[in-house]
């Protein structure tokens, strides 16, 4: 029996016993002695997750090339026995053989499940020795394993040296940067089409994910007219994507169409456009939706809550939000974990049910974690509780001592009740534990460009112009009687100094640019990576009022969408 009849009999074993049968009859007839033959068996094993008699005949094997380790590699890798996987790699080392663009590529992608760097930058040192650097299929994988662990930059640096990308690899990294840097994410995309490939529905979803990340509505309805122009369908992955990034640009209207436009919606569809409407306050719709969910016959699940939840939080719905989490477990059979816990301490906190809150918290059987204890702490700040205040930091601290958010929250606490010896207190710890507060930005976008702004910023080309907007339109507030609340300027300085702090803050800055920058009648779209505080609040509503604009404000916990002197948020938030 030749060798083509012996493979073709492994290729209809269903089992290990019919593979084992197989093997008897090759020993019997000699064939076995041939390495295509042996390496076929071997494979056989390996595919019923045999290790055990792959692990035999691999010893026994008195040939082996390339692909025979790189069969038992995988087959180690298989069963989750990474330790005889870099063990057999070492001897392949040992014995001077050189690893093919197939033994790397699989050795690669086990680091990069596991993320173990450490033995990926090994390999990496072994393609550069054996000259595999150019190799596309082994490049690929590194680029792969260095974005997976989190070495966005060694990637790149992989990237931009390959001779040749194809779809995959250019996915790859663009997946990379949504995460760290979604505008690079972005041009990278637009680089990767400029170079004649057509990105797939893979590309899209990740490039949709970046748009949501980076909030910016112009490259967000771009990718949408790219979506229907190259008539991708708007399938359960795609469509999902694009409801959660149109809702974190702004538009919660633009994702209800998406949504409407779907003719297929799992779970995940459903939850992200409840939480579309939680972002943007519109808790009663997010209700309605949760309701005619149920009417679909569609069973929610633990990130639905999650989002209803947040959505009754931050629409003041209180009884809405108790209702729906005692019926969890009740009706539903699901039990609360963290994050729902969290969203309830959210919940009756704003409501200045604290002590509510905190028996929720005692009573709770699962693990308390840092967003629980920091939703306590920022009901504290709100209601002004001190004595609870300190007892959350506590927790906070002992939990995350090197989260500089944590002391600074507590610090302005103490700020706002005149305790400056405790906010002095609080500063030095931070400056001995060397940890530094998170500056404060806004970002807005004009032109298809995103501008960025800092309190007090002069280094925008058009300051003297935004400076002189902004005095404009305080004087125009101020008739109408608008009084900077100082309040909000957490250092001991005298009033007049307070004054002139608030009225750069960099919200300001950024809606006077707006104002300069924008046409009558489209909205100023502006994003912050810190909660708004209530003297910039009112100083928008103010506005939308007195110039006649709408602005959008995406804060670090959700949107506010001003218009004609009232906000979306109904001043809870």
């Amino acid at each position: 029996m030749g060798p083509d009849s012996c493979i073709s009999l492994l290729l209809r074993c269903k089992n290990v016993f019919q593979v084992r049968q197989v093997h008897a009859h090759l020993i019997a007839n000699g064939t076995l002695r041939h390495l295509l033959v042996a390496n076929k068996l071997l494979y056989h094993y390996v595919q019923h997750k045999a290790i055990d008699y792959a692990h035999y005949l691999f010893d026994r094997m008195t040939m082996r090339d390339p692909t025979t380790w790189s069969v038992m590699i995988g087959g180690f890798a298989k069963v989750g026995d990474y330790a005889s996987c870099y063990a057999t790699f070492r001897e392949i080392l040992r014995r001077g053989v050189t690893p093919d663009n197939y033994t790397l590529p699989c050795l690669v992608r086990i680091c990069r499940d596991r993320k173990d760097l450490r033995m990926g930058r090994v390999i990496h040192c072994v393609v550069l020795k054996d000259g595999l650097h150019l190799d596309h299929f082994v490049c690929a994988s590194l680029v792969d394993m260095y974005t997976k662990c989190v070495v966005v930059d060694d990637a790149r640096w992989l990237f931009d040296r390959m001779l040749s990308k194809d779809l995959v690899t250019w996915t790859v990294m663009i997946a990379a940067y949504a995460d760290s840097n979604a505008y690079e994410s972005l041009v990278l995309f637009d680089q990767m089409r400029e170079e004649g490939l057509v990105p797939d529905k893979v590309a899209m979803v990740t490039v949709v994910n970046a748009c949501a990340k980076l909030g910016a509505m112009h490259r967000a309805k771009f990718v949408n007219e790219y979506i229907l122009r190259n008539s991708f369908s708007l399938d359960v992955v795609l469509g999902t994507a694009m409801i959660d990034m149109f809702a974190k640009c702004g538009s919660v209207e633009s994702a209800r169409e998406v949504f409407d436009r779907m003719k297929e919606r799992n779970v995940m569809t459903w939850s992200a456009m409840i939480a579309a409407y939680g972002y943007h306050g519109r808790g009663n719709e997010a209700v309605d939706l949760f309701h005619m969910m149920l009417s679909c016959g569609m069973l929610p699940n633990r990130v639905t809550f999650v989002s209803l939840l947040y959505a009754c939080s931050h629409a003041g719905l209180i009884e809405e939000g108790l209702r729906f989490f005692d019926s969890m477990w009740e009706e539903h059979a699901i039990r609360p974990d963290v994050k729902h816990y969290t969203c309830m301490v959210d919940l009756l906190g704003r409501a200045g049910r604290l002590d509510e809150a905190v028996k929720l918290i005692e009573a709770m059987n699962v693990e308390k974690d840092e967003r629980l204890w920091s939703a306590l702490l920022g009901a504290c700040r709100i209601h002004k509780n001190m004595e609870l205040a300190e007892k959350a930091a506590d927790s906070l601290l002992e939990l995350h001592p090197q989260n500089p958010g944590h002391y600074v929250l507590l610090s302005n606490i103490y700020a706002k009740a005149g305790k400056w010896e405790k906010v002095a207190r609080f500063r030095d710890m931070m400056t001995h534990r060397n940890l530094k507060k998170v500056p404060g930005w806004t970002w807005i976008e004009v032109d298809n460009k995103t501008y960025r702004f800092s309190v007090g910023d002069r280094s925008h080309p058009q300051a003297e112009a935004i400076y002189k907007m902004l005095m404009n339109v305080i004087k125009k507030l101020e008739m109408a009687g608008y009084v900077p609340d100082t309040d909000f300027v957490l250092q001991d300085v005298d009033e007049e100094v307070k004054q002139e702090m608030l009225y750069t803050h960099s919200e300001k800055l950024a809606i006077a640019f707006g104002l300069i920058s924008i046409p009558d009648g489209d909205p100023i779209r502006i994003s912050k990576n810190l909660r708004v505080c209530g003297d910039c609040h009112t100083f928008s509503k103010m506005v939308s009022a007195i110039m006649r604009r709408s602005i959008v404000v995406r804060d670090a916990n959700r949107f506010h969408h001003f218009r004609e002197g009232s906000c979306s948020c109904g001043d809870y938030w």
